[in-house]
């Protein structure tokens, strides 16, 4: 996800359809599904308080 990527976060690879990702803060959040799908409402939120906790730093 690239609202990751361009945060800080660090696309640490995963298996199968999962993408684990790292922010050098110490957070991490993984996300599934395949590139290119659509994000469910879940991931969506998780990926802005993610990027909420780096940036309140």
């Amino acid at each position: 996800m690239r609202e990751l990527t361009n945060a800080g976060f660090e696309n640490r690879g995963g298996k199968g359809s999962h993408r684990n990702f790292r922010h050098p803060d110490g957070v991490n959040i993984t996300i599934s599904g395949r590139a290119g799908n659509d994000a469910k409402h879940y991931q969506i939120r998780d990926v802005k308080r993610a990027i909420e906790l780096v940036s309140d730093d």
